[in-house]
């Protein structure tokens, strides 16, 4: 989705920055807030969530806090749900994921999509 949005605005991202951190100049607004609420919430560090919750709320407002945290829910919602119903990663998307984008992502390096337990 985030390369999809960058390509409609015409600019480009480094899919890289999704497991191996983004660079300073990757053009995403308050990147960093974004993705220090995304982590707190995946890792259920309650404080860590309620300190990135109030940089989120500051530097965008509560409209763009809330976007955010239903992103966030969302895709942290389909992976639980794929997890719990045993969905394995290789059927995901029907086989139609882009492998290139995976692997440039470094998203075939996780253990669920190398087939690990």
């Amino acid at each position: 989705m985030l390369r999809e949005s960058m390509q409609s605005e015409g600019k480009q991202v480094d899919v890289r920055g999704v497991t191996q951190g983004f660079d300073e100049d990757v053009g995403i607004p308050h990147a960093d807030a974004l993705i220090e609420f995304a982590e707190a919430v995946v890792l259920r560090d309650a404080a860590r969530t309620q300190s990135a919750r109030e940089t989120l709320r500051s530097a965008l407002g509560d409209a763009a806090l809330v976007d955010a945290a239903a992103v966030v829910a969302a895709f942290h919602g389909f992976v639980r749900i794929a997890d719990a119903i045993g969905i394995p990663y290789t059927t995901a998307a029907r086989g139609n994921d882009a492998p290139e984008l995976r692997q440039q992502a470094g998203i075939n390096d996780f253990y669920r999509v190398r087939g690990e337990r």
